[in-house]
């Protein structure tokens, strides 16, 4: 047998000892929904019982002096210009266009700036010794290659693991094709051929 005396409901317990005058019993969950549905039903009653005084028109009236006013109330006799419950207000899109005013003058059209001219690529990428080619070991990194013999006259394979640059016959290195070989940037073949004068 249970200690404690109480009383076992479905869903909820009782106790006996605790239940004193000043708390309220505990309720079943049936019971307790039963009265949110009471109170739900009191509360739309009570609203639909108001008067809808938030769905009141706008109308548009003249007063005084030629003034306009808009309100919630219908105009008095011979002064209302617009009932917009009756002619809704009519929505039209004008794109805005500033008007320029006459009095200031316009201003100057912005000045473009021109890019400067770049010189042809083959000036500026051959800016080291071509003479130098025969001197390459593999090990060396792009840069390196790029500050010693200058930029290649072809180059494929640019953002792969590996990549070719070829340098062409120059006349501090005649008749000799060089092709370099990099992984992730470091040279790690030198390829040197001779081709035959024309």
């Amino acid at each position: 047998m249970r200690e404690g005396g109480g009383k076992r409901y479905r869903n909820a317990i009782v106790n006996s000892r605790r239940s004193s005058p000043d708390r309220a019993p505990v309720l079943r969950p049936d019971a307790q929904l039963a009265r949110y549905r009471a109170w739900a039903r009191i509360a739309c009653g009570i609203a639909l019982a108001l008067p809808a005084h938030a769905f009141a028109g706008l109308y548009k009236c003249s007063v005084n002096g030629g003034a306009v006013m808009y309100q919630e109330e219908p105009c008095p006799p011979g002064t209302e210009l617009r009932d917009f419950e009756r002619d809704p207000a009519t929505v039209s899109v004008i794109p805005f266009r500033a008007v320029p005013n006459p009095a200031t003058p316009p201003s100057p059209p912005a000045q473009v700036k021109s890019k400067p001219e770049r010189k042809p690529r083959k000036a500026d990428e051959h800016q080291g010794s071509a003479s130098e080619r025969k001197f390459l070991m593999p090990g060396i990194n792009q840069g390196e290659v790029v500050a010693r013999i200058g930029r290649p006259d072809v180059s494929s394979g640019g953002g792969r693991k590996t990549m070719r640059w070829t340098y062409m016959p120059a006349p501090d290195d005649p008749a000799t094709i060089t092709t370099l070989t990099f992984e992730l940037g470091r040279l790690v073949q030198v390829e040197r051929k001779v081709v035959p004068a024309r």
